[in-house]
């Protein structure tokens, strides 16, 4: 046939390129200043944002991008932290000392975010020179895509919830006590919205009888777990920092420092003004507050005392955190389920066990990880690691308790990028303890009273565990999480008691893409070095596909063969290596028509091209290429549509896809100038760089 009397063919390869616009950008613009405040009846300084306390709201859809313009206008170097929102690849925008330079008195910072791949209720809170002592924080929500589904109807109402515990004293004496490392005195009080617990400034939340709302409840304190409940109410949890969840209802709810939980509730009782308390759990001194879910038909104030809740009952909170679990079939911030992500399923590299301890360093108060009580450098770490500054070392903390004192260190934990370890909290003092990680989320596999042992595991949750951002971790108890270490960066973890965090109980976990680690097998060494002598650095045999870019002649120029170039598909390519690959030389290209096919509307043609070393006349490689030529086929005479082949069938064969769900799913979209930058290889066709061409190709 006359096809087969071609003898050479050029290649043009069709790049989808998936574009898609830039997600949208929200502005704020605040100004932090001291005002006075008033949470407890009486007056006391407290950082005000934009005149308020607590600070105002943002609310971002996922994929946005969040630009904070910060004005310090307060006396001392002022910084924000952000819980929750995890600043892919960019440790710099986290606002901890590790990360980022403080705003000094009289300048402004501008605070770049991306809310990337998250949806869920979080907030921001100052992390230097104790200020979340004098307020400075606020919630911060991610609200779900148009078209995301969302396991649960529109709320009529949605409402931040801050709680705290508190002191009546500024934040700078509570600092000075601090810095001549002694323990805090017992708190005063505790607050919601800043509201404390008498007068008629209670802390209050309007409500339409029959209708549902959403509560985000953030513990913002300092120290104390806290118990929420509303009187004549029961709360439906549905979402913990990030994570829908299976829709448990609760009568309270244990909130421990650091965490986020909301939760829906029905004003479905007689219109009148129910208590919303708040008291601390664990411990032998009790503080509560109340606030007022108010119908807007009341005609009744409270009556009676404020419900009772659970005061130090360990086995009743714990049982109530292995209550709370993923609903895996809801969608998060992508349309694929949660449960898509079968963490369960991966292998982990490694497990770190970090237990914390309190003790004395040179008759002075100090509080560690590992025996390691971390000391700040002068510089933040991400910047020192950035420009080889130096002044600490990674992998300064062991992955165990060594047991021994406590001594002083910057420690850092070293980990590699893109793998999954297991990490494990071992709190053996008596009172409950929060950690929360920077730059992650994570799964919450189990915690239980007790020694960790690797027997332990056989208690893991390796189904639906909650992802979320702090964990609590009981007296004398353990809690293991997984973790997935996809975020480059510097990232503090920490205890959420924030004098123990400003006395040493916290590191950074440096994880970085060391490309040098992708080369020190021996075997693969040879593609990046001159290994053993070698003059050249051996090229990698993938390169033999460009050898296919060389063919001179042009399919079009093939004779019989009728068809649009704007409409050609490249449909498969087998490759078969036959000797090493020169680093340099001539390559001598032998081009055959090894496949011919109608398709009725459209044609495959088959092209086998062997490349062979010039001077030797050594055959190096073959490239075979499916070409699909859209709108080329009906050209069969008979009934039988034409299709020949020469390739042998044992090559042409195809793997099988399995039937079962994906172990992960991973979404990534090209920028929109990657058909030029892949034109620059060495394929000139139009369609990479001409809109036109590209519009009619389609």
């Amino acid at each position: 046939m006359p096809l087969k009397q071609a003898l050479a063919v050029f290649l043009v390869a069709l790049l989808v390129v998936n574009v898609v616009a830039e997600s949208p950008y929200r502005f704020f613009e605040w100004n932090v200043t001291y005002g006075t405040i008033w949470p407890l009846g009486l007056p006391q300084q407290g950082i005000l944002i934009n005149g308020q306390f607590p600070g105002p709201d943002i609310i971002s859809v996922t994929n946005d991008n969040v630009i904070i313009n910060v004005f310090n206008n307060l006396d001392e170097p002022f910084l924000l932290s952000w819980n929750g929102i995890q600043n892919r690849r960019n440790s710099f925008e986290d606002g901890v000392w590790g990360t980022t330079c403080p705003i000094p008195p009289g300048k402004n910072f501008t605070y770049i975010l991306q809310v990337k791949d998250q949806i869920g209720s979080f907030y921001y809170f100052p992390s230097t020179a104790f200020h979340k002592a004098a307020g400075g924080f606020g919630g911060f929500r991610i609200l779900s895509r148009p078209g995301i589904p969302v396991p649960f109807d529109e709320p009529a109402g949605d409402f931040t919830v801050l709680i705290g515990d508190w002191y009546k004293s500024n934040h700078t004496y509570l600092k000075s006590i601090l810095d001549r490392n002694h323990k805090l005195p017992f708190v005063d009080a505790i607050h919601i919205n800043g509201h404390g617990p008498q007068g008629p400034n209670r802390a209050s939340f309007i409500v339409d009888q029959g209708k549902t709302y959403r509560l985000r409840i953030s513990n913002v304190g300092l120290e104390h777990s806290l118990n929420f409940r509303i009187e004549g109410h029961k709360m439906k949890l549905v979402e913990v920092e990030g994570t829908h969840t299976m829709q448990e209802t609760y009568s309270s709810l244990d909130v421990h420092v650091g965490q986020t939980y909301s939760v829906l509730i029905t004003a479905d009782q007689t219109p009148k003004d129910y208590y919303i308390v708040v008291s601390n759990r664990f411990s032998s001194i009790l503080l509560s507050t109340t606030g007022v879910l108010r119908y807007s038909n009341s005609n009744q104030e409270f009556t009676g005392p404020p419900p009772g809740g659970p005061t130090s009952e360990i086995g009743w909170s714990l049982n109530q955190a292995r209550s709370i679990r993923t609903n895996l079939s809801a969608s998060g911030p992508r349309p694929n389920p949660q449960g898509s992500y079968h963490y369960g399923m991966i292998n982990t590299t490694r497990t770190i066990r970090l237990a914390n301890s309190a003790g004395q360093v040179n008759g002075k108060q100090r509080y560690a990880v590992n025996s390691v009580s971390f000391v700040p450098t002068d510089t933040p770490l991400k910047l020192a690691d950035y420009f080889k500054i130096g002044g600490f070392t990674p992998g300064n903390i062991p992955d165990a308790p060594p047991g021994g004192g406590i001594h002083l260190d910057t420690s850092v934990l070293q980990t590699d990028y893109r793998t999954f370890i297991e990490i494990v909290f071992e709190n053996k003092e008596q009172i409950v303890q929060s950690w929360h990680l920077n730059g992650y989320a994570f799964w919450v596999l189990g915690m239980d009273g007790g020694k960790w042992t690797p027997a332990s595991r056989d208690q893991y949750n390796l189904r639906d565990a909650v992802s979320r951002i702090t964990t609590q971790v009981y007296p004398r108890s353990w809690t293991a999480i997984y973790i997935a270490l996809d975020n480059v960066g510097m990232w503090n973890l920490r205890t959420e008691f924030w004098a123990r965090q400003y006395l040493g109980q916290q590191l950074y976990m440096r994880g970085c893409c060391n490309l040098c680690s992708w080369s020190i097998d021996d075997k693969e060494l040879k593609y990046v070095y001159h290994q053993d002598g070698q003059e050249y650095i051996q090229v990698l045999p993938t390169f033999s596909t460009l050898f296919s870019l060389g063919v001179t002649s042009q399919i079009e120029q093939l004779p019989g063969l009728q068809f649009d170039p704007r409409l050609l598909l490249h449909g498969q390519q087998y490759i078969e290596i036959y000797k090493l690959l020169p680093s340099h030389g001539c390559i001598l290209n032998k081009a055959s028509i090894s496949g011919l096919h109608d398709k009725g509307k459209a044609t495959v043609l088959e092209i086998e091209i062997v490349s062979y070393e010039k001077e030797s006349g050594n055959a190096l490689c073959m490239n075979r290429l499916a070409i699909y030529l859209r709108g080329a086929g009906g050209f069969s005479k008979s009934s039988q549509p034409y299709s020949y082949s020469s390739n042998r069938s044992n090559q042409s064969a195809f793997p099988k896809i399995p039937k079962s769900q994906p172990f992960a799913v991973f979404e990534e979209c090209t920028h929109a100038s990657q058909a030029l930058l892949y034109r620059l290889s060495g394929d000139y066709n139009p369609l990479h760089s001409d809109p036109m061409f590209a519009q009619i190709s389609g």
